[in-house]
């Protein structure tokens, strides 16, 4: 089964966070837009497209998107990715025995990145990463909160076009 494709209803979930705080994708979704980044530690794209999304947090921290981690490994594993890659916005931890939520979103592969609406529609599905994508990513964000696009990619960085997951 292939990730869920755009125009789908995303799946309701409710996943502990990182430090143990609840997250329900509903009530999230009752304040604006939710960005789930699905990933493993060991995946190299993962480790590739990660702080490129920490960089979309940072800039648009506090401007009406929520952007969440999904995490495929445990909360000690997930902590250490975290420190080691620089990244500091929320990580909900996916059950490891059973992988519920990856399973309902229909995961083959990781990282798989979703724009979900406020009204609960899937707008962006992507597997990988996928330039044109993350910067799609980028333009929603910005126009969610009403504000100019940011310059995510940094003057003679070279971002790869695609990567596969």
């Amino acid at each position: 089964m292939a990730a869920l494709a755009t125009g789908v209803k995303a799946p309701e979930f409710e996943l502990k966070t990182l430090d143990g705080r609840k997250f329900s994708l509903s009530e999230e979704l009752a304040k604006g837009p939710v960005v789930l980044v699905f990933f493993k530690v060991s995946c190299p794209t993962c480790q590739y497209a990660l702080p490129y999304l920490e960089r979309l947090y940072k800039a648009y921290k506090n401007k009406g998107v929520t952007l969440v981690g999904i995490s495929q490994n445990d909360a000690k594993e997930t902590a250490d990715f975290c420190k080691d890659f620089a990244v500091t916005f929320s990580m909900l931890l996916d059950n490891t025995r059973t992988y519920h939520v990856s399973n309902a979103y229909g995961l083959t592969n990781v990282p798989t990145i979703f724009w979900i609406a406020q009204g609960g529609e899937i707008e962006v599905s992507s597997v990988g990463w996928v330039k044109a994508e993350f910067e799609l990513i980028n333009r929603k964000m910005a126009e969610t909160g009403k504000i100019a696009a940011v310059a995510v990619f940094k003057s003679g960085e070279e971002v790869r076009d695609f990567r596969a997951g």
